[in-house]
Order: structure tokens, then sequence, then C-alpha cells
């Protein structure tokens, strides 16, 4: 026995130094203990059940435990006296505990099935709506796949611990009282004989536990890295195409699946190498006990039918020992994805809200920024620094300046993704961080630079603005946005599929599809953000006539470098580094020529000057 364990400890030595060719960035290691303190509230709408489903539980072994009896009553009162009329009696009551045995075995599998299933699904609703308020940049910084993997497979392995694992082993510690007990009384020494290999078993659970959590663990990572790479590849693919980088990434995808391979056949291997170990120490316990009770049966103090059931009731006592060993390393690898799920929970939320937070109804719109400064933890310098300008109802703001001047910082601050480093920005008078995050964002909608569109219909793309709009607002946001032409015109008109991300309509057209989704939300505060980059100049220009209709009586945001379509802006404010270099209206900074006209040049090649100012080429 001892070099049995020698081997297998150079063995998992051997493996250890393979897997260290495969270390990557994993989720942070936590006791099983930490684990359990951190999922067990989720079981707490499900905690009445379970006294009945270990009932269950405890009722099975018991069954099983009595069935095998029986077959001692054959062999000693029927088959050797040749006693057939003891066989009905026996028979029947083995029918019994056969359909009795049916109907628990029904209500166990039923109600466990139903207790995890309700479990994963009120887990998998926590972990998907912490994810929706995470920082934008938290999620950027992840990789989508991954975080689909940790979202579906990572959570299920959550239920093995907490649901299963839980039933499984009271089940296997319940067979392993009453096979004990039932083998106590047939025969205590040849129990004790029979029990020899139970350290056996114990020492190699320790043994491989360990190493099947951290490979699991590995493997887990690599499977997570494979569904990125699917899903970022396919979302780039004109990109892929285009530029004929097919092979590039069918190579990074088998790189990455030959990682997850090379994972998976080692946690094959230990698994494989832990099940024959087990079935080695099961096979001598029985022929240690076939030799011992022969003996004991040749001195009369066994029956035949107390030997082939002890035997009987060892191998089966040795099966849930087996499964308690199997159990542990299969725990400690469902742990693995318990980690990877505890490690997106503890992703601190940026944005928090108040517990007497203000709940403000419909918006007059007046917008103040105040003394705002902001800085990004990574980053080097200020990203803004001491902001001040506002806008009232039906005036429209326009934010211009070149690229990393902060502009989209503003937008996220306004839309509360991110706080202030310092200064305040304020709806009403009202701090936006004294203000209910839902209330806050129900005032505002949103253009955004790309149209973001699910993968369902045209109409329901456009009612995502004002959930239950009814057939008649969808169609005039439609009409008010220049949509309604092009949507008729198409086979199935507003129950035109869309495509992923929209990809079955031009960029036009996704972008009238975002004005119209704007437009039903009727909000008294709206953002642009640079709603016409990307677009041809007859796209742009198609939508400007929507965007006004849009503006008209709001107080707008617009981030823009096209600066055509801030012309007619009230203010326009002309951000660089952060910082605010000019302010005004169109013609008074294209009159001081600053830094506003030199971008209007840049932008504006027909851009003149003329003896009487400035003006477009052919324009007055």
């Amino acid at each position: 026995m001892a070099r049995v364990i020698e081997h297998c400890r150079r063995w998992l030595r051997a493996q250890a130094e393979e897997e260290e060719d495969d270390a990557g960035a994993l989720a942070p290691s936590l006791p099983l203990r930490e684990i359990f303190r951190r999922f067990w509230p989720d079981a707490r709408p499900y905690r009445r059940w379970l006294p009945l489903l270990l009932l269950f539980v405890a009722i099975g072994p018991a069954l099983q435990t009595a069935e095998i009896w029986l077959y001692k009553l054959l062999v000693d009162n029927v088959l050797v006296p040749h006693d057939f009329d003891r066989f009905l009696p026996i028979a029947l009551a083995y029918l019994g505990l056969t359909l009795l045995g049916g109907l628990v075995t029904f209500g166990d599998d039923y109600l466990s099935d139903w207790v995890g299933e309700r479990f994963l699904l009120d887990l998998r609703t926590r972990v998907f709506g912490h994810l929706q308020n995470l920082p934008l940049d938290a999620l950027a910084a992840r990789r989508r796949g991954d975080l689909v993997a940790r979202l579906t497979s990572d959570v299920d392995e959550i239920e093995t611990l907490f649901i299963s694992g839980i039933t499984d082993a009271v089940s296997y510690l319940l067979r392993i009282v009453f096979f004990v007990g039932a083998l106590l009384y047939l025969s205590w020494q040849l129990t004790l004989v029979s029990l020899v290999v139970a350290p056996a078993f114990w020492l190699a659970s320790r043994l491989f536990s360990g190493r099947i959590k951290r490979v699991a663990r590995e493997q887990r990572r690599r499977g997570g890295a494979i569904g990125a790479v699917v899903e970022e590849s396919l979302a780039m693919a004109p990109l892929v195409q285009a530029y004929n980088r097919q092979e590039t990434e069918i190579d990074r995808l088998r790189r990455e699946a030959l990682g997850s391979f090379s994972a998976q056949m080692r946690l094959t291997r230990l698994r494989a190498a832990f099940a024959p170990l087990l079935e080695l120490f099961q096979l001598g316990a029985v022929l240690v006990v076939v030799g011992a009770g022969t003996w004991a049966l040749s001195q009369g103090s066994l029956t035949l039918g107390g030997l082939l059931v002890f035997i009987t009731y060892l191998t089966q006592l040795l099966e849930p020992i087996r499964g308690l060993s199997q159990l542990v390393p299969a725990v400690f690898a469902a742990s693995a994805g318990a980690e990877r799920i505890i490690e997106l929970l503890d992703l601190p939320l940026t944005v928090q809200e108040r517990p007497d937070a203000l709940q403000i109804g419909r918006s007059p719109g007046a917008i103040r920024v105040d003394g705002v400064s902001f800085h990004y933890p990574t980053a080097r310098r200020q990203t803004l620094t001491d902001l001040t300008f506002g806008v009232e109802a039906g005036q429209t703001l326009a934010i211009v300046g070149p690229s990393g001047a902060g502009k989209s910082t503003v937008v996220r601050l306004l839309l509360r993704f991110l706080d202030p480093t310092s200064g305040r920005l304020t709806i009403d008078g009202h701090d936006l961080r004294d203000i209910d995050l839902r209330s806050l964002r129900d005032n505002i909608a949103v253009v955004w630079q790309e149209p973001l569109l699910f993968g369902g219909t045209i109409r329901e793309n456009i009612a995502y603005g004002r959930p239950g709009a009814t057939e008649g607002e969808i169609v005039r946001a439609a009409q008010a946005a220049d949509a309604h032409a092009f949507i008729t015109a198409l086979p199935a008109g507003y129950d035109t599929l869309v495509g992923q991300d929209g990809a079955r309509l031009s960029g036009g057209q996704r972008q009238r599809i975002a004005i119209a989704r704007a437009m039903i939300r009727d909000a008294p505060i709206l953002i642009l953000d640079e709603p016409t980059t990307g677009l041809d100049a007859d796209s742009s220009e198609r939508i400007l006539a929507p965007l006004r209709r849009l503006m008209a009586g709001r107080a707008t945001i617009l981030i823009s470098h096209d600066l055509q379509t801030v012309r007619d802006a009230t203010e326009i404010v002309v951000l660089d580094r952060g910082h605010i270099v000019e302010r005004g209206t169109h013609d008074a900074l294209i009159a001081a020529s600053g830094a506003y006209a030199r971008l209007y040049r840049l932008r504006e090649p027909d851009f003149r000057e003329t003896a009487n100012g400035r003006e477009l080429a052919g324009v007055a």
C-alpha cells in the first residue's frame, strides 16, 4: 500500500510540473468556508424544502438496506432449507419495498431538481444584475465570451456545492451508516477486517482533490477564453475578411483550444487515475472479506445467507465511500467556478446610490456643471479640469474639441456612469449624486455615435426607449425620425429583424432607428454623442432634420466633430485636454479666430475669410 501511495505522489508531482507550463490569470483561490458564506444566503428561499428533501434522501438508503436484508432471509429461510412456503411473504415484501422506493426516488429527483434549478435561476439573475450595473470600463476590460462562460457554466457549478453536492453527501453518509450497522449486526469481527481499506480511500482523496481543483480552475479559464475568441472574431468578421486574417483567427482559436484541451486532459488523467485506484482498494476489501467470511462459515459462526449479504453490503458500502471520495474533488472542481463568480461579484460599483435618494418626476431640464474635475484611476493626468457650464430647457449646448479632449467623459458624468472627482453636476438644482438613478436616467434620452441595436425587430428596438409603447406611438416616432418610409419598404416592415448589432441595416438607417428610440422616450434632456460621425454626407444630411425635431423644446447637450451640426447651438464650449479654452456662439467664436476657428478650418475645407468676416465658399 505504501508503494502505491508513493507512486501516486510521484505521478502527481509530474502533473504539477506540466501544469506550471499553462499558468494564467486565474480567479483568486478561496477556502470552501468562504464560498459557502458568500452563496448560502442565495439558498435561503429554498431552505424550507430541505427537510423534505433530506427525508427523501434518508428513506432511500433505509429501503435499500431492507431490500438487501431480504436476500439473507431468502437464502437462509427458503433456499437452504428448501422451504417454499416462506417465499411468498418475502416476495411481497420485496415488491412493496420496490414500489415505495420508486415513489421516494421520484419525489427525491423531482424536488431536488426543482430546488436546484430555482436556485440557479435566482443566482444567475443576481450575477447578471450585478454585471448590468458594473462600470462600463470594468466591463470593457473583460472579454465578453469569458463573461458569458462565467454566467452559464460557472454558475451551474455552484449548484453542485449547495444542492446536489449536499444531498449526495447526505445520501452517501446515510448509506454508510445503515450498511455499517447491518454489517456490525451480522459480524462485528468481519466488519473490522473489511474496514482496513477506509484510510486508503481517505488518503487517496487528499492526494488528488487539491490537484483536481487547480487543474479545473485552469480548464475553466481556458474555456472562457475560447468563448471570448469566438465572440470577438465573429463580431469583427468584416474586418477579418477584408484583411484576409481568417487563418490568424483560426490559429488564435486553435491556441486557446489547445490550452483548453491540455487542461482538460490533465483533469481527465487525474480523475481517470483516481477511479481505478478506488476500484483496487474495493477489490482488496472484498477479497479479504471473502477469505475471512469463508473461514467463519466453516466454523458455523456465519450462515451462507449472512455471508452473501455481508459481501453485498460491503460492495454497496464501498460505493458510497467511493462516492464521497469522488465527491470531494468534484466539490473542489466546482469551487473553481464559484471563485470566478465571486471575482465578478467583488468588482466594485463606482457609482453608489444613496439609501434616501431623491425621486424626481419629469424634470424641466435645467442642467448645470459646476467646477467639475475628473481623473481616471489609471490615467496620468486629469481628464477634466474645473469645467463650468449650463443649459436650460429649449437650449442646445455643443461641446467640441479634438479627440481625447474629454467630451465623452462629460457624457458619462451626465448619465452618472461616473461621479466627478470634484465639483458637482445638477439637474434643476439637485446634485446628481442625490437623485435616484432610475428617475435620473428616465429624464434623459441618448443618441450615441455608434447606434446600439439589439438583434430583434425594428419595432422592438424603437419601443426599447419606452416599454409599453403603442403601435401608433412607435409609428409616429419612426415618422418623426424619417425612418417610416424605409421601414415600410422592407418586406417585413416593423417586424424586420435587424440582425446582431443591426448588421442588416445601413449606418444611416440604424441611426434613424436610434433617433426614433429617443423620440419615443420623450425625455426632457437629450444627449447627442457624435450622432453623425461615420456617416457619409448624404446620410448625415438626412438625419439632420429628424435631429432638429428631436432637439426642439429639450435641454440638449451635443457632442460633435461635425461642426456643421453645432452652428445653431445656443452656446458652444471648446475643450482641449480637459480644459475649456473657448466658449460662445458659432459666429462669435469664428470672429475670435481662436481654437474653434482653427478646428472649423480643418473640418470645413471650403471655409475662407472675406472682407466682411468669415464664411463658407458660396454661402453668405
